[in-house]
């Protein structure tokens, strides 16, 4: 089909913490996988207050975020480089391959986070600190 439209209360909430896949406690709808894209990834993440998803990079994916709910504390960076910034609904950033990125939800309130990555692969989070700069 060229052409797909769904609404989010008709893409199935997934349970993390039932799966061995990390982070294990959270919930996400995978957009992508109702949507059958080709060349992206496509998820909402759900927070509850103190929840997060740890600092990691990816050696080919490029991120891009987008907070829909919530208050959150991003770490970004390359490792030794990191900064902290203050996210709330409407802000957005990027995470470019081999750069570090991680985000807590700080508010009292469930947050709400659309994840965009490109390209398509598996490409499981790596140990920014274990990064060489070249």
């Amino acid at each position: 089909m060229e052409y797909e439209v769904v609404h989010t209360d008709d893409v199935p909430l997934t349970d993390l913490s039932e799966t061995d896949d990390v982070p294990p406690d959270l919930q996400i709808r995978a957009l992508d996988e109702v949507l059958d894209t080709d060349d992206v990834q496509l998820k909402l993440w759900y927070f509850e207050p103190g929840e997060e998803i740890q600092y990691h990079a990816h050696s080919e994916q490029e991120e891009i975020f987008y907070v829909l709910e919530g208050e959150f504390s991003l770490k970004l960076g390359r490792s030794g480089e990191e900064e902290f910034v203050e996210a709330d609904a409407g802000t957005f950033w990027i995470a470019k391959p081999e750069i570090g990125h991680g985000h807590r939800n700080v508010g009292d309130e469930q947050g709400v986070v659309l994840a965009i990555g490109a390209p398509a692969v598996d490409d499981p989070g790596l140990d920014p600190h274990g990064i060489d700069d070249e």
